[in-house]
């Protein structure tokens, strides 16, 4: 059967390289200072996604995700590993969005995509780690959700004579085991970091679409390669702005998060800071009297 895909993917910064400057005035990662990287467990999604096209010929996969113009990276290293499109949310008022703004504008995105019978992305981003995003995604779309996925087993078409539905089976992670669970489709899936790693670039598609960039990243004109974006429509990525996916600005950005981070510490600790306690009720009680200082 035919799917339509979209894996939720982000730009996230390396945070083994958090340093002084990674914060900004307002409390917002301040992401020009920050080597980027695409976020490890929506890699894990993107694998799942494109077993899912292998499985079902005829079936598409989308990267979408929601950044400055930079995060076009996201999409074309989606592209190089078999995606087929993506859809780059940018705009300034789209900046500083905590989960619950980040949420909406994913959401007015997929309903403006239309018509998806699977979103899926990884289970949280590194420098959040909130596990946020994926459920309150499904919940504003009102679409059933499976989280902890582990592995995508199939997806079935019942038939039956009031309904042509279909049902996915997906192995999913709980404490002290693992669960096998069916949902209807549309869903919303998020997936560990200990499912299956997502394939190298595959070398062809890199030539392909190295130069695919947003309208924000194009070339100025009468540069070189400025003509092939008239030559290969396929070129040119999605790139929608708050406007474009009809939403609410109040609900975007800064003005649509409640959360605001105070500050963020890059703290190392040296062997020498080191201690060894016995488990005495002495050691423990000084233990936490220097934890709570």
């Amino acid at each position: 059967m035919n799917l339509k895909i979209v894996v939720l993917a982000k730009q996230v910064p390396d945070t083994r390289n958090v340093g002084k400057d990674a914060m900004t005035a307002e409390g917002t990662v301040n992401r020009a200072a920050l080597p980027a990287i695409f976020n490890p467990e929506d890699l894990n999604a993107l694998e799942q996604a494109l077993r899912l096209k292998e499985q079902n010929p005829g079936s598409t996969v989308g990267i979408l995700t929601m950044g400055p113009p930079r995060a076009g990276e996201i999409i074309r290293q989606g592209l190089y590993r078999g995606a087929d499109t993506g859809w780059l949310l940018t705009d300034r008022l789209f900046a500083g969005a905590d989960t619950l703004a980040t949420s909406y504008a994913l959401a007015t995105a997929i309903k403006k995509i239309g018509d998806v019978d699977i979103v899926i992305g990884g289970r949280q981003a590194i420098d959040g780690d909130t596990a946020q995003v994926g459920p309150q995604v499904a919940q504003k779309l009102g679409l059933n959700q499976v989280t902890y996925a582990e592995e995508i087993l199939s997806v079935d078409k019942l038939k039956a004579e009031s309904n042509n539905s279909s049902t996915i089976t997906i192995k999913r992670v709980i404490d002290g085991g693992v669960e096998t669970v069916e949902a209807p489709l549309p869903v919303v899936i998020t997936v560990n970091g200990s499912a299956a790693p997502c394939r190298p670039q595959n070398a062809k598609l890199v030539m392909k679409y190295k130069r695919a960039t947003c309208p924000m990243e194009r070339p100025a004109e009468g540069t070189a390669y400025d003509y092939l974006y008239e030559e290969r429509p396929e070129l040119t990525l999605n790139q929608w702005s708050v406007a474009d996916v009809d939403g609410d600005a109040n609900q975007c950005g800064l003005a649509g998060s409640p959360t605001k981070v105070k500050a963020i510490k890059n703290i190392v600790f040296q062997a020498k800071e080191s201690k060894t306690l016995t488990a005495s009720d002495a050691d423990i009680e000084g233990m936490i009297k220097e934890l709570l200082e």
